[in-house]
């Protein structure tokens, strides 16, 4: 999404989102965001779907396009349930190539859906188990997000039904065609109702996707939009690819091996900001967070700290960050990757200032690279690859740096005092004095080991064979592992599902995929999370609190036999507030995203920054 800020020298005439007719509901979720103002892709679209046009839109990842066709197909759907009444039929579907994709365009409905009441986004996708998407099919799902393959295999079992569909979206028609879907797109489009809106989003236009085009839309609106490209040539882009609980060493190592003056980090999360800099702090380096939550005296002051010297290290949202100009930038790092080009162009432009040579490393997870490409690809510039810096790169750093120490302390400081110490232990103790040299060395490091280590090797995940493929011929990825936590809330808390996952993700940093099955006790409640969360993670997430009671995550050691809690694979798709028979001490699953309501202030915070 982008974060349009504009240039000092020109008048900026972009409309703000108020100004092109957003229902209210989904105009205040962006404003929560801190949205300000559309992107070009944006400000063509929005007013043409919400009139009811069909619409073909070229434009590539990363120019804003999910928000463009989002926001209009929200706001039609919130005027419908007003209109007739709240519905739980599937009445927009939205058809992506990749799994990736589709949970981020599922993220991104939920997060412009904050204020709809009884809403549900389910993503569907090949690779992954039916029984949460079933359950959430059967629950009632307003909004669909799925690859082709997947979304036909629901069409077949009849559980998917379109007979209320009143919007449809092809998300990189182009994309999709490359991977060999067109049949299945085809197949799709053809157990639609005829009076559907359609759009179009393609970075190309092929022959086929214009036969689709003149095939299934009437009299479509054509928008072309290219992505901003410029990014500096003297800024030098690297990514290093690195697992999510690996990126504060590969941080720590990154400052160790090499040098820079200045250093903004950018994060997704408010809660990140703050846990990340208190990391670095903790290891010796001068850092400070800044984000939306922190008084705008408070983070002026924090960037002329930087400004100065006094600090090194800013971890910032992108939000707290916009218009910041500091000439000691040196550094950007993309501890976490932007969901959008614009974003990524607009954080490294913070450095390179005033035709000044600047640097951007980019943390990237395995499963994100599809993020980098679409980086690539819109601005046109190679990212370059580099290596995680060695334990020998970084030990060797360590012993040069203790070396110089000891240089400049003996031309620098007067000594006299301390070498009568050392002589005299010397003589009462009978000890060769690099013995003495070399004790002191140790208790000047304290408890911080001095030397680094490997990193564990990342857990292996074993490949569900059982599972059928997206496509006849292809091999489904594994998920990501996740084990059963234990925490503290339960029903007599007031504890939902809402609240629990607008809690983690906002408060605790956790991502919408990183959230499996919900199952709500009286007192408590399992909760499938990540199996490597470490100690400090847990404490962490532990002190969050829900209605005033601690959270106390700890993971579970109740039974493991075949049967116990067997009623967690039934329902798929997060959902609040059962108003239909108290269903909601039932278990929930990551199979969909949700807004929550009711008394869950926290939940409404979704994508923050």
């Amino acid at each position: 999404m982008s974060e349009n800020a504009p240039d000092q020298n020109t008048q900026d005439t972009t409309p703000t989102f108020a100004e092109l007719g957003i229902d209210a509901r989904v105009l205040a979720a962006l404003e929560a965001i801190g949205y300000e103002k559309p992107s070009p892709i944006q400000e063509a679209t929005i007013p043409v779907l919400l009139e009811g046009r069909d619409v073909v839109g070229m434009a590539q990842t990363g120019t804003g396009k999910t928000a463009a066709f989002a926001v209009p197909a929200l706001s039609r759907l919130a005027e419908l349930a007003d209109l007739n009444g709240p519905s739980t039929s599937t009445q927009v579907l939205v058809l992506a190539p990749t799994r990736e994709l589709a949970l981020q365009v599922g993220e991104a409905f939920a997060s412009y859906a904050v204020q709809l009441e009884d809403f549900t986004v389910l993503p569907v996708y090949g690779g992954s188990s039916y029984g949460p998407q079933l359950a959430g099919l059967r629950r009632g799902a307003q909004v669909v997000v799925g690859t082709p393959g997947r979304v036909i295999d629901h069409l077949k079992r009849g559980s998917l039904k379109l007979d209320d569909l009143q919007y449809l979206v092809l998300d990189e028609a182009d994309e999709m065609l490359r991977m060999g879907f067109a049949e299945d797109v085809e197949t799709i489009l053809s157990q639609t109702p005829e009076d559907k809106q359609v759009a179009l989003f393609s970075a190309t236009m092929p022959p086929a996707i214009r036969k689709i085009a003149q095939r299934y839309l009437r009299n479509p609106e054509e928008i072309s939009v290219k992505a901003k490209t410029s990014t500096a040539t003297n800024i030098r882009q690297r990514y290093l690819q690195v697992m999510g609980a690996h990126k504060l060493e590969a941080m720590t190592r990154l400052l160790e091996v090499e040098e820079h003056d200045g250093i903004i980090v950018f994060v997704r999360t408010k809660a990140a900001t703050e846990e990340v800099a208190e990391k670095l702090r903790a290891r010796g380096h001068a850092a400070t967070a800044i984000n939306g939550d922190i008084p705008q005296q408070a983070r002026e002051k924090s960037v002329e700290q930087l400004r100065s010297g006094k600090i090194d290290i800013l971890v910032a949202t992108d939000v707290a960050a916009r218009g910041l100009d500091v000439e000691r930038i040196s550094l950007v790092v993309n501890y976490d990757i932007p969901h959008d080009t614009e974003s990524y162009v607009h954080r490294i432009g913070r450095t390179g200032r005033a035709g000044r040579s600047g640097d951007a490393i980019l943390f990237m997870t395995p499963r994100e690279k599809y993020l980098l490409r679409a980086i690539e690809k819109t601005t046109r510039q190679p990212v370059e690859q580099m290596p995680m810096p060695s334990v020998e790169d970084v030990n060797r750093t360590r012993v040069d740096q203790f070396g110089q120490s000891i240089t400049d302390t003996i031309e620098t400081q007067d000594l006299s005092a301390f070498r009568e110490m050392v002589t005299a232990y010397v003589e009462d103790h009978d000890v060769d004095p690099l013995e003495v040299a070399a004790a002191l060395a140790v208790i000047s490091q304290g408890d911080q080991p001095f030397f680094a280590q490997e990193l564990p090797e990342p857990k292996r995940k074993e490949r569900d064979r059982g599972e059928r493929s997206e496509r006849g011929g292809r091999t489904p990825r594994s998920e990501e592992g996740k084990a059963t936590y234990w925490m503290a809330v339960g029903h007599k808390h007031r504890a939902l599902p809402g609240s629990i996952v607008g809690a983690l993700t906002n408060e605790g940093g956790l991502k919408g995929s990183d959230i499996g099955a919900i199952e709500i006790k009286p007192s408590f409640t399992l909760i499938g999370l990540p199996d490597d969360l470490s100690r400090g993670d847990l404490d962490r997430l532990g002190a969050i609190e829900i209605n005033g009671q601690r959270l106390d995550i700890r993971q579970d050691r109740g039974p493991k036999s075949s049967g116990a809690r067997s009623d967690r694979g039934d329902r798929g798709g997060y959902r609040g507030d059962d108003r239909r028979g108290g269903r909601s001490a039932r278990p929930e699953h990551s199979g969909g995203h949700k807004k929550f309501t009711g008394g869950r202030k926290g939940s409404q915070r979704h994508g923050s920054r």
